[in-house]
C-alpha cells in the first residue's frame, strides 16, 4: 500500500480537519518510502516503541500523541533526538492522530461507551463536522441500559483496564445511570458532564481543586489506560480494514506507578 493510501484510510477515522487549532496530529516526520507493507499502532512515539516497532519490521508508525506540540531543533541528545534519529535512519515515517481521533465518538474513542453499552449518545463538546452527518465532538454522555451502583462501574473497568492507580472523588456515589467520559486529560469537560446530566464522569489527570470542587462523583483513571486501550481498538480497526497490510500494536505502561509501602 502506498503512505498515501495509509494515510488517507487513518484519516477516513481520524479526520484531520477536525483536529484542534492548537494540536499537530498529522504526519510527524516524513520519509522517502512511498510503499508500506507492515504498520505498529502506539500511543506515545517514545524512543522505547519506535525501536520496538522497527524489530517488529514496521514500516509505517501510527502513535495517538504527537512527536512533541513544541518541534525545536534536535540539539540535545534526548528522547526528542533518538526517534528522530530512529526513524530516519530506518527511513520510516511516523503520522500521529492526536485530536483528530479523540474527536470522532464513532471512532475508537467511543469504546467505551460500548463496552458499558450507553445509548442517546452526545458529544460534552461537540466541534463543526466537515463529514456529512457525521457527530464530532470531545467526551461522551449518554444512559446506561440500567441504573448501576459505581462499584459495578468499576468492575466492568476493571475487566479491561488497568486501575492501580485509578482515583475516586466527588460525593457519595448513589445509583448512576446517566454517565459521561473523556479519554486523556479531561477534566475540564466536567461542567458540560454535570450539565448534561450526567451522575458520573471518568477521565484522567484531574487536579486537586478539580476534585475538591466535584459535583458528582469523578473517577481518574489517569491519561494511559482509556487512551491505550483506544489504540489498541484503533489497531484492530486498521487490521480489519487494510487486507494485505500486517498491523501490530505496540503496548505501552503508563508512568506512573504505586508506592510499595514497607
Amino acid at each position: 500500500m502506498q503512505v498515501t493510501e495509509l494515510i488517507k484510510a487513518i484519516e477516513e477515522t481520524a479526520p484531520l480537519c477536525a483536529a484542534a487549532p492548537w494540536d499537530i496530529s498529522g504526519l510527524q516526520v516524513a520519509a522517502l518510502r512511498q510503499e508500506v507493507k507492515s504498520i505498529a499502532v502506539c500511543l506515545d512515539p517514545t524512543p522505547q516503541s519506535v525501536r520496538q516497532s522497527l524489530d517488529l519490521g514496521a514500516q509505517f508508525i501510527l502513535s495517538h500523541h504527537p512527536l512533541t506540540l513544541k518541534p525545536a531543533l534536535p540539539a540535545k541528545l534526548d528522547a526528542y533526538h533518538e526517534v528522530l534519529r530512529l526513524l530516519i535512519r530506518a527511513d520510516v515515517p511516523l503520522y500521529a492522530a492526536h485530536t483528530s481521533l479523540d474527536v470522532n465518538p464513532r471512532g475508537p474513542v467511543g469504546w467505551l461507551a460500548a463496552d458499558l453499552r450507553l445509548v442517546n449518545l452526545t458529544a460534552l463538546e461537540p466541534v463543526p463536522s466537515p463529514l456529512e452527518g457525521g457527530m464530532l465532538g470531545y467526551g461522551l454522555v449518554g444512559d446506561l441500559p440500567q441504573p448501576q451502583a459505581v462499584e459495578q462501574i468499576i468492575g466492568t473497568l476493571e475487566s479491561t483496564l488497568d486501575l492501580s492507580t485509578a482515583t475516586l472523588s466527588g460525593p457519595p456515589p448513589e445509583k448512576i445511570h446517566r454517565l459521561a467520559y473523556c479519554t486523556g486529560s479531561g477534566s475540564s469537560l466536567l461542567p458540560a458532564a454535570h450539565k448534561a446530566g450526567a451522575q458520573m464522569f471518568i477521565t484522567g489527570d484531574v487536579k486537586y481543586h478539580t476534585a475538591l470542587d466535584a459535583e458528582i462523583p469523578l473517577l481518574d483513571v489517569g491519561h494511559h489506560c482509556l487512551e491505550e486501550e483506544m489504540m489498541r481498538r484503533m489497531c484492530h480497526l486498521l487490521q480489519q480494514q487494510l487486507n494485505g497490510l500486517t498491523v501490530h500494536f505496540v503496548p505501552s505502561a503508563s508512568p506512573f506507578r504505586t508506592v510499595a509501602l514497607s
